[in-house]
C-alpha cells in the first residue's frame, strides 16, 4: 500500500469531522466525547481505505465492508444507551456516533464535500434542535 496525498486527505477529513462533532458533544458533557468521535470517524475511514486497497471498487465486496462498519458501530452505540425507571439516555449520542461512522466512510471513499455537509447537518440537528427541545411550544 502506497500512502499518497489522497489517502492523507481522507484521514485528515475524517479526523476533522470527528473533532468538529466530538467537540460539541464534549462541551455538552455527553457520554461520548471528542476522542471517541475522532476514533469512530477515523476507524470507519480506515476500514473503507483498507477495503478499497483490497477489493478496489467491487461493489459487492465494498458494500459488505460498509455493512460491517454500520453493524460494528451500532453495537458500540448500543453500549451508550442507558434505561432508567424514568427515562432513557444516550439515544441521541448513539445515533450521532452511527451517523459519524457513515461520515468517516464517506471520507474514506473520497466524498469530502458530502462528508463535510453531513457533519454540518449533524451539528444543525444537535445544537439548535437541543435549544428547541428546551423551549415550550
Amino acid at each position: 500500500m502506497q500512502i499518497d496525498i489522497d489517502t492523507i486527505v481522507k484521514l485528515v477529513v475524517s479526523i476533522a469531522v470527528g473533532v468538529l462533532i466530538g467537540w460539541e458533544r464534549e462541551r455538552s458533557k455527553r457520554p461520548a466525547g471528542l476522542r471517541t468521535h475522532v476514533l469512530v470517524s477515523l476507524g470507519a475511514c480506515l476500514f473503507t481505505i483498507a477495503a478499497l486497497e483490497v477489493v478496489g471498487t467491487q461493489a459487492d465486496a465494498l458494500s459488505r465492508v460498509i455493512q460491517g462498519i454500520a453493524t460494528g458501530v451500532g453495537f458500540l452505540g448500543a453500549g451508550i444507551i442507558f434505561h432508567d425507571k424514568e427515562k432513557t439516555i444516550g439515544l441521541t449520542t448513539a445515533a450521532e456516533i452511527w451517523s459519524l461512522a457513515a461520515i468517516g466512510t464517506l471520507a474514506g471513499l473520497g466524498s469530502y464535500a458530502l462528508a463535510i455537509i453531513a457533519a454540518v447537518l449533524i451539528l444543525v440537528v444537535l445544537v439548535p434542535f437541543k435549544w428547541l427541545e428546551r423551549k415550550e411550544l
